[in-house]
């Protein structure tokens, strides 16, 4: 993988990172890859939202829509997000990976935005469609035509996601390319 920043530039960025990397996004944008290429790369934690979400659920995310519906889910959702932004300072700086309609949520948002870096991952449709074919695990995409929800989600979620204030295309190439221009943009906000 290239870099633009150099190991030193990398590590004197992590330094200054005070609080949690909040990756949000459609489905099927790569928070999760891109999270932890992003999180080795600057030798922080990685945490999966919706890994928490079902250990603390103790069941599979798409058995929690079927059993008590979307609302339920992102109350959980929003809980478990707290807690992973919560925390003592020397354990903040983390990289998170959010679901696809965490960042929707007001309460959720406002959270991310007050206490992390939210970047927001952004693919064009045909690259979510691909990405998301992949794996038959998104309750969402379970009711109709894929092409169809993902352009309708994309359409209602981009005034919520245009809300961070960074800002990546992930396109695709490589997530590399995208893990490097995170870093840049994260280094210039910072």
């Amino acid at each position: 993988m290239e870099h633009q920043l150099s190991p030193a530039e990398i590590e004197a960025l992590a330094l200054r990172i005070d609080r949690p990397v909040v990756l949000v996004g459609m489905m099927g944008v790569g928070k999760t890859s891109v999270g932890k290429r992003l999180s080795a790369l600057l030798h922080m934690p990685f945490v999966d939202a919706d890994e928490e979400i079902e250990r603390a659920a103790q069941m599979a995310i798409p058995e929690i829509f079927e059993r008590f519906g979307e609302a339920y889910f992102r109350d959980g959702e929003r809980r478990v997000i707290a807690r992973l932004l919560d925390g003592p300072a020397e354990s903040r700086p983390k990289v998170i990976a959010t679901g696809g309609g965490a960042f929707v949520n007001e309460q959720t948002r406002a959270l991310v935005l007050d206490q992390g870096i939210a970047v927001w991952l952004d693919s064009d449709i045909e690259v979510l469609l691909e990405r998301v074919g992949r794996k038959d695990n998104r309750p969402l995409l379970k009711q109709g035509d894929p092409r169809e929800i993902l352009t309708r989600l994309k359409a209602e979620r981009e005034s919520a996601y245009a809300q961070a204030p960074i800002h990546v295309k992930s396109g695709q190439g490589p997530h590399g390319r995208t893990v490097v221009a995170i870093l840049e943009a994260i280094d210039q906000w910072l």
